[in-house]
């Protein structure tokens, strides 16, 4: 093992831990360089609607009006890139914003032009353009394009909203031909499987990975609104 560390009083027991650990985490870094791999070569996905969104000024400051109308294919910025969208919860039954998906759109903030340099990225939620620009207002979002879909099927047909009207994080990449067809590439969601309630898109933000580094790990750690 190459010294990473060097304080004094480190046990043989301890370094050989970590020599343990350090190769572990090298597996684990393969295995996930391997999916993304898997996911890059998935074929051609299947053509969607053209959902129309709404969008309120680009200036959260500028009031929430004039709204416009803003298609699905309309949201890619040139030829080649592909859009991401957060399906953030706050809507329909979701009466008020999670407090998860505001974590995880709070970290996006800040990113947003790093992001765009390679892709687009848009939040869209059920709620409606003025519910939706005052929850961004007081979280400070001022770098993300946000849109409501609340009056299409988009989320439905993504799988983030259920048929009563419940909602779903989800994020979801599209890709667009040249012909201007917009196509699904890929969505997934938190609950992965029946032991995998909320951790499927957990490398979307890097919270609960530094918790993981601490002896204590994440436990049940959720986020709240009141900071």
């Amino acid at each position: 093992m190459s010294g990473y560390t060097r304080p004094a009083g480190q046990s043989a027991d301890y370094l050989a831990a970590r020599e343990d650990l350090r190769l572990a985490e090298i597996d684990l870094m393969r295995h996930r360089e391997k999916v993304a791999a898997q996911r890059r070569a998935l074929p051609q996905g299947p053509p969607v609607d053209d959902y129309v969104f709404l969008e309120g000024p680009a200036d959260l400051d500028a009031g929430d009006s004039p709204v416009r109308e803003v298609a699905l294919s309309e949201l890619f910025t040139a030829p080649g890139r592909p859009l991401i969208v957060y399906h953030l919860m706050y809507g329909k039954l979701q009466t008020e914003p999670c407090p998860m998906c505001t974590l995880w759109t709070d970290g996006y903030d800040g990113i947003a032009p790093h992001i765009a340099r390679n892709a687009d990225f848009v939040i869209a939620a059920a709620a409606d353009p003025p519910d939706l620009r005052r929850h961004a207002r007081n979280r400070g979002w001022h770098r993300l394009r946000l849109l409501s879909c609340g009056d299409s099927t988009f989320k439905y047909d993504l799988g983030s909203e259920d048929e009563d009207g419940a909602q779903d994080s989800t994020v979801s990449v599209f890709t667009r031909d040249d012909d201007g067809t917009v196509r699904h590439f890929y969505s997934t969601h938190p609950r992965m499987a029946d032991d995998i309630d909320q951790r499927g898109i957990d490398l979307l933000t890097p919270v609960w990975h530094l918790l993981d580094l601490t002896p204590q790990g994440r436990d049940d750690w959720y986020p709240s609104l009141d900071y």
